[in-house]
């Protein structure tokens, strides 16, 4: 089922979270998935659910791998929880080939493309018999979403959850749970959204676990459960990486497995599972390099990849931490495969807000007050360790830093006139865009190939 609401910030992480871990609590396997290109909110679903995170994007991903992305995903779970981004029928920019109204990529979209029921989460803090009126405009507005329930958000007291469920009964929509004002379990945030629960380990579990108690105390589990049981059945297979790397010819060589480091620990915590898997099923061995608390880099790594997170709130320390950024600058000067979104970029910069960072670009670091976010359609300028000269990718920047310069000589990719962006190479990609390898697998088999060349160098 799909956790909807009628705009952001009514409740839909709240809800979807703790709905994954009120049913994990009882006993079921969870499967959690995220419509769009959140990072954040996926960390808490792997939190509630025992599973990695996945993301459901119709821009980064295309349509027709939407479903079978979620059936990967979901494999060998008994309940799978969709959570929604904004409000149910927001979507992108609205690609010419598509035939909607305006909601591609919105969660409705997905939700038709899973054949799945909603789930509309209402904010009735400042309402009554009204919400009634709003969920009745959600249920008719598009026949093709259906809405099989709602659970109402921030109720206020016993009589205004009896006003809520009396006007809802006239409405003909089932109230499936009724949530009480919860400050006590709100997740804190900062700049760019929820903080990551990597950053707040103990606090993100303790959090987790009390949501789902809530949640487990609020709502009727078993209506829930029959409601997403009514989701119609989606046509296989299932998204394969093994099958994905035989049909791009990047399958597991002979020789030794290429080992690739991921950053990661609390400065470095966005990354796509399925980014993971594609290495994988290439035969690359990878492993996680902490760039906080690491001095060196995994024994024999011959590619590094450093995704998003928030190094501006660890800049002190991911500069303290010499060792590894020398480490990291001698590997890229001796022809090291590089592959860096957003966070990665700066932490390759030579300085971020003034702090040293690894060196191995020209370029300077600083936060700025302007947040940038948008999809993206981007071409490659060049040839570069992740994609060939003219290759067309969709992607997503979100940020509030700025670089400068904003490209090298040999800039990454290019999305607006006259502004290309990033720095490219044959053995170097780094830039603000963030990428999902599923939707564009041949950036895997290329960085693998990368990888593999660097570390007959190596032995040669």
């Amino acid at each position: 089922m799909v956790v909807a609401a009628p705009a952001s910030g009514s409740g839909k992480t709240t809800v979807a979270t703790g709905l994954m871990a009120a049913f994990a609590a009882r006993g079921d396997r969870v499967s959690g998935h995220k419509v769009g290109p959140d990072y954040i909110d996926p960390g808490y679903h792997a939190l509630a659910t025992g599973r990695p995170p996945r993301n459901l994007d119709p821009v980064l991903c295309g349509e027709g791998r939407v479903a079978p992305l979620f059936l990967h995903g979901s494999a060998g779970a008994d309940i799978a929880v969709v959570e929604g981004v904004m409000g149910l029928f927001d979507g992108a920019s609205r690609p010419r080939h598509h035939a909607g109204a305006g909601d591609f990529a919105s969660t409705a979209h997905v939700a038709g493309l899973l054949r799945a029921p909603v789930v509309l989460v209402v904010d009735a803090a400042r309402a009554s018999r009204s919400v009634a009126a709003l969920v009745h405009g959600f249920c008719t507005y598009d026949t093709r979403v259906r809405v099989g329930g709602v659970i109402l958000n921030r109720v206020g007291s016993d009589r205004h959850e009896e006003l809520l469920r009396a006007a809802m009964d006239d409405a003909g929509v089932p109230v499936l749970g009724a949530l009480r004002r919860h400050d006590s379990v709100e997740t804190p945030a900062r700049h760019l959204g929820l903080i990551p629960a990597a950053e707040r380990a103990a606090e993100a579990s303790e959090a987790v676990r009390a949501l789902g108690s809530l949640v487990a105390d609020s709502c009727d589990l078993d209506a829930v459960a029959a409601l997403a049981r009514t989701a119609g059945p989606l046509d296989g297979p299932a998204w394969s990486p093994a099958d994905e790397a035989a049909a791009l010819d990047a399958v597991p060589g002979t020789g030794p497995a290429p080992v690739v480091a991921a950053a990661g620990g609390e400065a470095f915590t966005f990354a796509y599972t399925e980014n993971t898997e594609l290495l994988r099923a290439g035969g690359a061995e990878v492993r996680t390099v902490d760039p906080l608390r690491d001095e060196k880099l995994p024994e024999g790594t011959t590619g590094l990849v450093v995704g998003g997170g928030f190094p501006e709130m660890h800049a002190e320390r991911l500069s303290a931490n010499a060792p590894l950024r020398g480490r990291v600058a001698s590997f890229a000067a001796a022809g090291g495969p590089l592959a860096a979104e957003c966070a990665g970029l700066l932490y390759l910069s030579e300085s971020l807000d003034g702090a040293p960072m690894c060196g191995v670009l020209p370029a300077k670091a600083r936060m700025t007050g302007r947040l940038t976010l948008g999809y993206r359609e981007a071409v490659a300028v060049g040839d570069s360790v992740l994609a060939a000269a003219g290759t067309r990718v969709h992607g997503h920047e979100f940020h509030r830093t700025a670089v400068d310069p904003a490209h090298g000589s040999a800039p990454a990719w290019q999305w607006s006139p006259d502004a290309p962006e990033g720095f490219g190479g044959a053995t170097m990609c780094a830039s603000y865009l963030h990428l999902h390898w599923a939707g564009a697998p041949g950036i895997a088999a290329r960085f693998l190939e990368a990888a593999r060349t660097h570390a007959e160098r190596g032995r040669s």
